[in-house]
């Protein structure tokens, strides 16, 4: 098969390139990926359209990809009650009432700390933390722009450090089909200090929040304060305990389940029972809170759930394609091939480097880092055993290297949610965010190249 077996890797990036659309390359891919171990024949793309259904219907094989899938769904419920039980307002409202924040340095500094706190989901983080900022950006003379750029470059990074989500659960299971020597957790967490991408970013905001000082498009940004049409579809605040409590539950119950599947080892635990657990518990509490609070029915509680779930239909149509791919890569040797390729004609030193790299072009042409970890991460694991690479290293580097494109991405959904929830121009967001994130970036590649030396 040999020099082959890449044929389906390039169709995903080609096709992510050309249509912007990851569903439709990964579909793409695992056709190719099926096509490629048939004999040429009239009836060979007939049987190839039949493997890959086959193929995707072969994920529920695994019991951590059906827990993945069933996390997927679970957590958009979550979000959903917490959004609209008015916890999520209660919480912020309560920190700017106390006098939290007294100038516009302060305002910055506890937007960005808002950002960290609600790690559970970017899109929730930069929605939570833009809109309960807009007022207090305006009071102060501070852009909707800074705003913007405060709440975008804090949301990913910290999701993709903090791993007590969603993104590490996915991560996880895609690691799961690779042995890598050492557990799948351990070589996540083994990543959080070599993740220099979200690392620099969540440095250069807290330093501009705390100095008040911009730079670039950034600096000249004005203030613009709008009567924003959709102020009265803003959730109002009830009590923080509506947020708190949950996220409590999820977050101890996680470390909990964690330490229990790994019969008192907390590196050992089952990432995918440990996060499907915790998060159903977590979703039962917030269901429960409302229902005896006296605002909500079951009826309408169980349409918000739903609702929940079903705007996260395509990150799940992503993630059993993403398994389903990974599958067809692993039959077809893609993985080995690649390894042999690298080895052959690149410096050890910068495949770190050269795989950042990639994903910040995969991930600014699609705008979903989600989708680039999904393309990379099957090719960059089995460089990692095939030539005694550290694999916490090249997964530092996809990781980093999607967060960054996705920064940089006008198609981003955080980029355009960012924009939405802030008030801000998508355009100018995009504008004056980018010399920021290319500071970051270039800083982190340099980063990953002094990594390869020395760690390599």
């Amino acid at each position: 098969m040999d020099w082959l077996s890449v044929i389906p890797p390039i169709v995903a990036v080609i096709v992510v390139l050309w249509r912007k659309e990851v569903i439709i390359a990964l579909l793409l891919a695992i056709f190719s990926a099926e096509l490629l171990q048939f004999q040429p024949g009239w009836l060979a793309p007939i049987e190839s359209i039949l493997n890959t259904v086959e193929r995707i219907v072969g994920v529920f094989d695994s019991p951590d990809n059906a827990r993945l899938i069933i996390f997927s769904l679970m957590i958009g419920a979550l979000l959903a009650f917490i959004r609209h039980s008015g916890g999520v307002a209660a919480m912020v409202a309560s920190l700017v009432n106390r006098g939290v924040a007294k100038n516009g340095n302060q305002a910055a500094l506890l937007t960005s700390a808002v950002g960290g706190i609600v790690f559970v989901e970017s899109n929730l983080s930069v929605l939570t933390a833009g809109i309960l900022s807009r007022g207090l950006f305006d009071k102060f003379g501070l852009s909707r722009a800074k705003l913007a750029y405060i709440i975008d470059s804090t949301s990913a990074p910290v999701c993709i450090l903090i791993l007590l989500n969603g993104w590490g659960a996915f991560i996880l299971v895609l690691l799961n089909n690779y042995d890598l020597g050492r557990s799948s957790v351990e070589v996540l967490w083994g990543t959080v200090h070599l993740n220099f991408y979200p690392l620099i970013t969540l440095l250069i905001v807290f330093l501009t929040a705390l100095t008040g000082r911009y730079y670039g498009p950034l600096a000249s940004s004005k203030t613009v304060k709008q009567n924003d049409a959709d102020e009265h579809d803003v959730i109002v605040a009830t009590k923080a305990r509506y947020m708190v409590v949950p996220l409590a539950v999820m977050i101890v119950g996680m470390l909990v389940f964690m330490y229990w599947t790994g019969n008192g080892v907390l590196a050992a635990g089952s990432g995918s029972k440990s996060v499907l657990y915790a998060t159903t518990i977590a979703t039962l509490v917030a269901y429960l809170q409302m229902l005896l609070g006296g605002k909500f029915e079951h009826i309408k509680l169980v349409k918000i759930g739903f609702d929940g779930m079903s705007e996260l239909l395509p990150l799940v149509a992503i993630v059993l394609l993403a398994l389903a791919l990974g599958g067809s890569l692993s039959a077809l040797g893609t993985g080995a091939y690649i390894a042999q390729l690298v080895a052959g004609n690149l410096p050890e030193f910068m495949i770190p480097a050269t795989l950042f790299l990639a994903g910040a072009l995969i991930s600014f042409s699609t705008g979903t880092s989600w989708g680039t970890f999904a393309i990379l991460i099957p090719l960059g694991m089995p460089l990692a055993t095939s030539l005694g690479m550290p694999p916490s290293l090249l997964l530092a580097a996809i990781l980093g290297g999607g967060v960054f494109g996705d920064h940089c991405s006008p198609i981003s959904d955080t980029t355009a949610v960012s924009a939405i929830a802030s008030g801000c121009d998508l355009l100018e967001h995009v504008r004056t965010q980018l010399p920021y994130a290319l500071v970051g970036g270039a800083i982190a590649l340099l980063m990953y190249v002094v990594a390869g030396i020395v760690l390599l």
